[in-house]
C-alpha cells in the first residue's frame, strides 16, 4: 500500500492525455479527514516551478484537502500564464471536491519551459476526482502516474505499533541532488498531529533521508514533498514518535530512489566518519557522491581508492583536518591510511550491486552517509536524449 494506505485518503492517477500515447499523467490525492493538517518542504533552486510557489503559498495555512500532481511537463520557466495554470488547476480540484483552492497543493515534472495542455488536465482531474478509491490499486495508479524516466512506481506503508501510519509516493530518477533529491513525493499520516509537530518531524526525517541522497548533483526546479494528516485513526503522537517512522519511510523510499536512478549499476553509500562536525561529514561524503571520476570508476568495479582520495581532500581543502590521518575502506577492505595504500586494490570486489564507500577522518565524533550512484554509459545516454 502506499498513500491510500493511512485511513482518511483516497487516491487516484489517470491518462489525462499530457503525455502521448495514452500514458497515466495525473494522480490526485485527497484527505478525507477528519482533521487536515499539512506541511511541506520545497526546492531551493532559486529556479522554482509555478506549482512550487503556489504551494508555498498555500501551506501557509498549514491546511491541505488534496494535492494534484501531473507527469508530462513541469511547469516550470512558464511565467504569469504558468502560475495562471497552475492556479486554474487547483480551481478545478477544488470545485470538484466541495472546498476552496487555498487548500489545494498542486505539483508537476517533466519538460522545462512548455506550459502544459489546460484543456486536457482540467478534464483528467475531474476524471480523477470520479475514480477516488482507498484501495492499494488507487495508490498504484496515483503512483504510476506521475512518473518521468522512473521505470516504476515507488510506494511505501509503515505501521505503527500505537495504531496509527504512514504511506507515501515519490517519483524521481534523474536531476538528483539535495536540497530533496529531485522527486515529487506525498506522505500520509492517520495520526492525529498538530502542524508544528508535523513540520518538525518532517524536516528531521528528510534531514537524513531525502537530503542525503545525490546521484548527479542537480536541484531540481520542482522537489517538492507534502506531508498530510486526517487525524483518522485517533492516535496522537508527540514529534520523535512522528520523527522515527517518517525516516522509516523515506528512508524506503531513498533505496527506491537510489535503485532506480537513471543508468544505475552501483547503489553507493559513501559514510564519512571521524569528522568534527556532522555538517563536515556531510559536505565531505557529497563531493565524493558526486565526483564524475569516482562514478565513472565504479562503473568500471574499479575500487580506485586514489580518486576517492582525491575528491575528500577537495571537500578537506577548507577545514583544520589532517588528511594524513584518513583511511579509505570499500566494501569492508581498508586500502589506504595514514597517508599510505595497504592493499591491493584487487582484493576488493565491486562486481555486485551495492557498494560501500568508508573514509575515517579520525578527527572528531560525528559521521554521515549520502546516497548515490554510479556514473554509467546508461546515464549519459538517457540524458542526452531526455530534455529536461
Amino acid at each position: 500500500m502506499g498513500v491510500t494506505g493511512p485511513r482518511g485518503f483516497r487516491a487516484s492517477g489517470v491518462a489525462a492525455g499530457i503525455k502521448e500515447g495514452g500514458r497515466p499523467d495525473l494522480a490526485l490525492v485527497v484527505n478525507d479527514g477528519p482533521r487536515r493538517e499539512a506541511t511541506g518542504l520545497f526546492t531551493t533552486n532559486r529556479v522554482k516551478a509555478a506549482p512550487v510557489l503556489w504551494s508555498e503559498q498555500v501551506l501557509r495555512e498549514r491546511r491541505l484537502r488534496a494535492v494534484v500532481l501531473n507527469s508530462g511537463g513541469a511547469n516550470a520557466c512558464t511565467g504569469p500564464e504558468g502560475f495562471r495554470d497552475t492556479h486554474s488547476t487547483a480551481e478545478r480540484v477544488a470545485g470538484e471536491l466541495g472546498t476552496g483552492a487555498i487548500e489545494v497543493a498542486v505539483c508537476s515534472t517533466g519538460l522545462i519551459g512548455q506550459r502544459l495542455p489546460m484543456e486536457a488536465l482540467l478534464s483528467g482531474v475531474s476524471t480523477a476526482a470520479g475514480e477516488l478509491s482507498d484501495s492499494g490499486r488507487a495508490a498504484e495508479d496515483a503512483a504510476t502516474a506521475i512518473l518521468t524516466t522512473d521505470s516504476g512506481p515507488k510506494q511505501a506503508f509503515v505501521r505503527h505499533p500505537s495504531g496509527f501510519s504512514v504511506g507515501a509516493m515519490v517519483k524521481g530518477a534523474g536531476m538528483i541532488a539535495p536540497n530533496l533529491a529531485t522527486m515529487l513525493a506525498v506522505l500520509t499520516t492517520d495520526a492525529v498531529a498538530e502542524p508544528d509537530v508535523l513540520d518538525e518531524a518532517l524536516r528531521r526525517a528528510a534531514a537524513t533521508t531525502f537530503e542525503r541522497l545525490d546521484v548527479d548533483g542537480g536541484t531540481s526546479t520542482n522537489d517538492t514533498v507534502l506531508l498530510l494528516s486526517s487525524g483518522a485513526s485517533g492516535v496522537a503522537v508527540d514529534t520523535d514518535e512522528l520523527t522515527g517512522i517518517l525516516t522509516e519511510t523515506c528512508a524506503e523510499l531513498v533505496r527506491h530512489l537510489q535503485y532506480d536512478a537513471e543508468g544505475a549499476t552501483k547503489a553507493v553509500d559513501v559514510t564519512v566518519r571521524g569528522a568534527v562536525r556532522e555538517a563536515d561529514a556531510v559536505r565531505i561524503a557529497r563531493v565524493v557522491a558526486e565526483d564524475n571520476l569516482v562514478g565513472t570508476a565504479l562503473f568500471g568495479s574499479d575500487p580506485n581508492w586514489g580518486r576517492i582520495a582525491m575528491a575528500a581532500g577537495r571537500a578537506l581543502a577548507d577545514t583544520d583536518t589532517d588528511a594524513e590521518a584518513m583511511e579509505i575502506a570499500l566494501n569492508g577492505v581498508t586500502l589506504y591510511s595514514a597517508g599510505v595504500p595497504v592493499a591491493e586494490r584487487e582484493v576488493v570486489d565491486l562486481s555486485g550491486r551495492e557498494v560501500e564507500i568508508v573514509i575515517d577522518l579520525r578527527s572528531g565524533p560525528h559521521e554521515a552517509t549520502v546516497y548515490t550512484t554510479d556514473l554509467s554509459h546508461g546515464y549519459v545516454e538517457e540524458n542526452s536524449a531526455y530534455s529536461s
